[in-house]
């Protein structure tokens, strides 16, 4: 059997012991063999981590555990309860199909009434290119000066494409993601039109400099808001790493790619700074900072996975104890709609502290008496120590979740509102360049918005290229 991350962390301060009181091993053995062990602490640490018990996605845990689900012994469809939808007919068909009764059939010697007919319709969609000419008059005076008719904005080229062409590759493009070449494809196969990259390009950069005003005025409805969630991941750009920030709630999303992480990126997104409710987030440092005048909630799916890792790797019961204790207090905020009373919130903070007390025994601080001489700072700490320093440093922030009916257990909404950008990265590979990327999270975090507030990803795409922005709902 393979030994476990504490027993490891045993043997290998005991072979640092040995090292460093047998004096027949020369300087440069001993550096070496600390080096390796160091190196196998690290490797073994790695390999126990997964999906379940850090930040690893899924698709990097090929060897995860599947669930095993038990075969269902329900019928297919719906079930009991369920409010289905079917076709209906409707009272006013595009085209009525009369069918009428071959006389020679009916028998002989009998008179026949006319009744209300049986009506049947049949759903289907029509794809074809509709081209509109506008032809302007002309008039030429006796002198031959021309005037002519003036003609619409529409119309402004000799030849040029539709707004219904334009909103229809943008969502393609930029909402089901589909790569320009396969977009030019189905333009080409279901409606006969040659549409080049560049023409996919100009489409898109068009809605981006006529959202404009809307990046504007998405900040304001953020900065105003109660409860924002923030988070960042990696993307590609061009071969280069950069970072895709999100600020988002229930109401509104905004997507920010910056080259930095952390507080420059923050500063520039020119939200966090003034905002002055209750920030959702993972316990990413900067979020900490002293230009944010907020209130802190941690992601408690975070802490469920590491507190995973640590009953199951480290072997620390009070980790297994207060990932029970979580999950157990999120279903009980849950039933009691969203807030604890205060009594029950005192009650709550009592046995959270006392399952963390549990754990300084098990897992206490380095002792004093282990730094070196001449050695400053923090002396090191297990992964499981860490954790439970955080806990209980930021109690009130892992606790806010039941003191407020607004404010979640995890921080699931701005990883959400990310996840349509890796997405796009697995399917593309990257963004060819940086206006490429601010196009991409412009018009993402538009559509993203109008849909959380009940307008469909075309119709959204269709006003914002008619310079017809929404007004968006702004309670909370």
């Amino acid at each position: 059997m393979p030994p476990t991350q504490e027993n490891l962390d045993t043997i290998t301060d005991e072979v640092r012991a040995i090292l460093d009181s047998d004096a027949s091993i020369s300087p440069a053995l001993r550096v070496l063999i600390k080096l390796m062990l160091g190196f196998i602490q690290a490797l073994c640490a790695q390999k126990g981590l997964n999906s379940r018990n850090s930040s690893k996605p899924p698709a990097a845990d090929p060897n995860r555990k599947k669930s095993t689900r038990k075969p269902s012994t329900r019928k297919p469809g719906g079930q009991p309860g369920h409010v289905g939808s079917t076709l209906k007919l409707v009272d006013d068909p595009d085209t009525v199909c009369p069918l009428t009764i071959d006389r020679r059939t009916l028998p002989k010697g009998l008179s026949f009434t006319t009744a209300a007919p049986e009506r049947r319709q049949v759903f289907d969609i029509e794809v074809h290119r509709v081209v509109t000419e506008y032809q302007a008059e002309v008039l030429v005076d006796e002198q031959g000066n021309r005037y002519v008719a003036p003609f619409p904005d529409r119309a402004s080229n000799r030849v040029q494409y539709g707004s219904t062409i334009k909103a229809h590759a943008i969502y393609l493009s930029q909402y089901q993601l589909l790569p320009y070449d396969r977009i030019r494809e189905y333009f080409g196969d279901q409606f006969g039109l040659s549409l080049s990259a560049g023409s996919l390009v100009n489409f898109n950069r068009e809605v981006y400099k006529k959202l404009d005003p809307w990046e504007q005025r998405i900040r304001e409805d953020l900065l105003s808001s109660s409860v924002l969630h923030a988070d960042e991941t990696g993307i590609n750009i061009n071969g280069q790493r950069v970072w895709l920030h999100v600020c988002s709630n229930a109401h509104f999303t905004y997507l920010m790619p910056h080259t930095k992480r952390g507080g420059d990126a923050i500063q520039a997104m020119g939200i966090l700074p003034g905002f002055e409710g209750v920030l959702c987030h993972d316990h990413w440092k900067p979020y900490y900072s002293e230009a944010i005048l907020a209130a802190h909630s941690l992601c408690n799916a975070h802490h469920q996975r590491e507190l995973i890792w640590s009953a199951e790797e480290e072997k620390m019961v009070w980790a297994g104890q207060l990932y029970d204790f979580l999950k157990n207090l999120n279903s009980e905020v849950d039933q009691a709609g969203g807030v604890l009373n205060m009594s029950r919130q005192q009650a709550v903070r009592k046995a959270y502290r006392k399952i963390l007390n549990d754990g300084e025994i098990a897992c206490p601080a380095p002792p004093e008496t282990e730094r070196k001489p001449g050695q400053r700072g923090r002396l090191k700490r297990s992964k499981s120590r860490n954790l439970l320093e955080r806990l209980k440093a930021f109690e009130d922030d892992v606790l806010r979740f039941m003191t407020r009916e607004d404010i979640p257990y995890t921080n699931n909404q701005g990883e959400r509102d990310l996840r349509m950008a890796k997405v796009q990265q697995k399917i593309s590979g990257c963004f060819r360049s940086e206006t490429g990327a601010r196009v991409f999270c412009r018009v993402r975090g538009y559509v993203s918005t109008c849909r959380k507030q009940g307008l469909s990803a075309t119709d959204a795409i269709k006003m914002a290229l008619a310079g017809e922005l929404p007004s968006f709902d702004t309670a909370e």
